[in-house]
């Protein structure tokens, strides 16, 4: 009976804290969202006059949203810890981020810990599934010029004419410096039945914690974003005196940040998690890898074979992590090193007090010219 008891009591302590956070997320959801889309729309004027300041402003906004989100999680005892190459010093570079795909929370999991890498997250551009933009932050994405991208052989073709488009209307017209995408096209729970059928019939490798990765969005952004071609890769230095003649055009790419994300005991978290908290603290793992871009090749079959391979390693790190609990050490080193990212909670009070702030002035000026008209 006793037991019973105890076991009621911890079910309606969560069930009363998963309310309890759903109303806190919908109420910021109702301040913050409005109020982002408020000023986008009021700073219209400054957008014609000086863009650059006006995405300043903006990326310095959509920096605070995903904060709140992050937020989430983090006051839930969901953390990061990170592993691998340190990317702080790229941050002022444009990369391309390539992660493998699990779940909702794994936009969540990127949007912590990219937090304290410096411009980053206001400078970046995100390539996700069209249905995100149905979603409560898809008109924040929007605005932000993120790109909605349809899955399916129906649509493939021109989603990547449309991609190549919006990169070239919109990348370097706002300022973004690195562009995340998830090469596998989906979830991992709904693409490794289909990825083991074809890796099987083309004699490419079984993977079991990732799937093989399609190229199209890759090589487009490549193309597109890349530095001139030099013999089939990507070159710098072509790029590199072309600005320094100018004083405009960017360089380009520059690196590829390989994220690696690993749950503790291989149970993805989705986004419903991050919002109830009904899970117990737990921390997920990011491991990080950069590549020089120009070891990266553009034509097909070498981008094709540079792509799986990079997925394959994938796999020996999730294998190695998810059984002994520790991503392996770098080749030449004898132990790896993790570090534990932090969110900033004088930062976070802040930004929520902004977010109420600001909610609470557009509620009364919006009150204001109601009462004035009617």
């Amino acid at each position: 009976m006793a037991q019973l008891l105890e076991g009621a009591r911890n079910l309606g302590w969560v069930l009363l804290n998963s309310f309890l956070r759903f109303i806190f997320v919908f109420i910021n959801n109702c301040v913050a969202i409005p109020s982002y889309c408020l000023y986008c729309i009021l700073l219209q004027p400054l957008r014609v006059m000086d863009s650059r300041t006006f995405w300043l402003i903006e990326g310095i906004m959509f920096k605070w949203m995903l904060a709140m989100v992050s937020q989430w999680g983090w006051v839930a005892g969901y953390t990061v810890m990170e592993w691998g190459d340190d990317v702080r010093p790229l941050s002022e570079e444009e990369a391309m981020v390539i992660v493998n795909h699990q779940a909702t929370g794994d936009v969540c999991t990127l949007m912590m810990c990219l937090q304290d890498k410096g411009t980053v997250v206001r400078k970046m551009m995100w390539l996700m599934d069209h249905v995100f933009k149905y979603t409560n932050f898809g008109l924040v994405s929007l605005i932000h010029g993120d790109f909605f991208i349809r899955q399916g052989k129906a649509y493939r073709d021109k989603q990547l004419i449309y991609l190549k488009d919006h990169l070239d209307r919109y990348y370097h017209s706002r300022d973004r410096k690195w562009i995340v995408l998830f090469p596998e096209g989906g979830f991992l729970r709904k693409r490794r039945e289909t990825s083991q059928a074809f890796a099987k019939k083309n004699s490419l490798p079984h993977l079991t914690h990732v799937t093989l990765p399609r190229l199209g969005a890759t090589q487009v952004i490549l193309k597109t974003l890349g530095p001139q071609q030099e013999n089939g890769c990507l070159g710098t230095e072509a790029s590199t005196v072309h600005r320094s003649q100018s004083g405009s055009k960017p360089k380009g790419l520059q690196w590829v940040v390989d994220v690696t994300i690993a749950y503790s005991k291989a149970r993805p978290m989705d986004i419903q998690t991050w919002i109830f908290g009904y899970r117990p603290p737990t921390v997920t793992h990011v491991h990080y890898r950069v590549y020089p871009i120009k070891e990266v090749p553009v034509e097909t079959k070498p981008l094709t074979d540079w792509l799986y391979q990079r997925f394959v390693e994938k796999e020996d790190l999730l294998a190695h992590f998810y059984e002994t609990g520790a991503f392996p050490p770098p080749k030449g080193q004898k132990e790896a090193f993790s570090r534990a990212m932090t969110l900033d909670p004088v930062q976070l009070c802040v930004i929520q007090f902004l977010a109420f702030a600001s909610g609470y002035l557009w509620y009364s000026v919006l009150q204001y010219f109601y009462c004035r008209l009617f």
